[in-house]
């Protein structure tokens, strides 16, 4: 897997190179704002991009804007989104931004848990997708807010567990093993989720994280 960082903290972003190479990750190069993510992409064609949300000038969302940008050019490219803040609405952009590549949103904090971190590198990296826990927490407490006759409510505690996993990203089978139940049961109870949520059903990774995080990001 060959890879690029973009992240203004110095200090920071020799951290991730040195985890990541001592995990057999080539990093082939390193930027620290917008106009160096897609320089460095054009340059070194990497399977991964891990790249800050807040960049120079101003701070605030250049970096998804140029990870937005750089998939367009290139449309198979992973990308991996580390941020200091919760920050769901971005979460939804990446994923609509289409493109075959994997999408991920981190919380800067995960790359301290390696196993954490490493599995969305290369989650994303295969392209697939892997949000961050508590984006995925922070939508389901804002949506389970909206009144007893949600369709939120009438999940069963066991369907809520499953759902929280399907939208940080897991297939059936890491549901399985992370609940200790099997496949069969996990795709059942997606099946249950979809039905009650009237959420259409399908197999796309992308498309099936999208779909629960439209509606969980619907109240908010």
């Amino acid at each position: 897997m060959r890879a690029v960082i973009v992240e203004d903290l110095a200090l920071l972003r020799e951290g991730i190179v040195a985890l990541l190479r001592e995990h057999d990750v080539e990093v082939v190069a390193q930027a620290e704002d917008a106009e160096g993510l897609l320089r460095i992409v054009a340059g070194h064609k990497p399977d991964l991009a891990l790249v800050d949300v807040r960049l120079p000038p101003t701070f605030t969302d250049e970096g998804l804007r140029a990870a937005i940008e750089a998939r367009r050019r290139h449309p198979e490219l992973g990308i991996l989104v580390l941020s200091q803040y919760v920050e769901p609405v971005y979460t939804a952009e990446l994923l609509e931004s289409g493109g075959q590549g994997g999408i991920g949103y981190l919380l800067k904090e995960r790359v301290s848990e390696v196993r954490t971190f490493m599995d969305a590198v290369n989650r994303v990296a295969a392209g697939g997708t892997a949000l961050d826990r508590e984006v995925v927490s922070e939508l389901v407490k804002r949506r389970t807010g909206v009144g007893a006759g949600d369709a939120l409510g009438s999940l069963t505690p066991r369907e809520r567990e499953v759902l929280e996993l399907m939208a940080e990203g897991r297939t059936n089978a890491a549901i399985a093993r992370q609940l200790v139940v099997t496949p069969g049961a996990v795709e059942k109870h997606v099946t249950n989720i979809f039905g009650k949520l009237d959420l259409a059903a399908t197999d796309d990774d992308h498309r099936r994280v999208l779909a629960v995080l439209t509606f969980l990001g619907s109240a908010a």
